[in-house]
């Protein structure tokens, strides 16, 4: 594993009218900053260009310091118990991590 940080990209299609969804959000963000989490951006509306269409939906950017923290963000007992608001009030499509590239010499 790399020091290096990590993106994780998350697409996901919250349902309407379900009160979920909206308790993931509040309980994410001390989750985020207890594993040092940046959380970049989020979109509603994402402009396609290229390649399959995916579903309409939300993407929402997010930092940690590297692989291992990520994976530890994810797998902490906290974080999963709080997800399960999510996947009753949302759709996941995807949840994926993207590495930085290592500095150039």
């Amino acid at each position: 594993m790399s020091d290096l940080p990590v993106y994780m990209i998350a697409n996901l299609v919250p349902i309407e009218g379900h009160d979920g969804y909206r308790t993931y959000e509040k309980g994410f963000f001390p989750i985020l900053k207890k594993y040092g989490g940046t959380f970049i951006t989020y979109d509603d509306s994402s402009i396609h260009l290229e390649g399959s269409e995916p579903r309409p939906g939300r993407i929402i950017i997010f930092q940690f310091p590297s692989e291992d923290v990520a994976t530890a963000w994810y797998n902490d007992p906290d974080y999963q118990a709080l997800s399960e608001h999510r996947r009753a009030g949302a759709e996941l499509k995807s949840l994926t991590i993207v590495h930085s590239l290592p500095p150039r010499n």
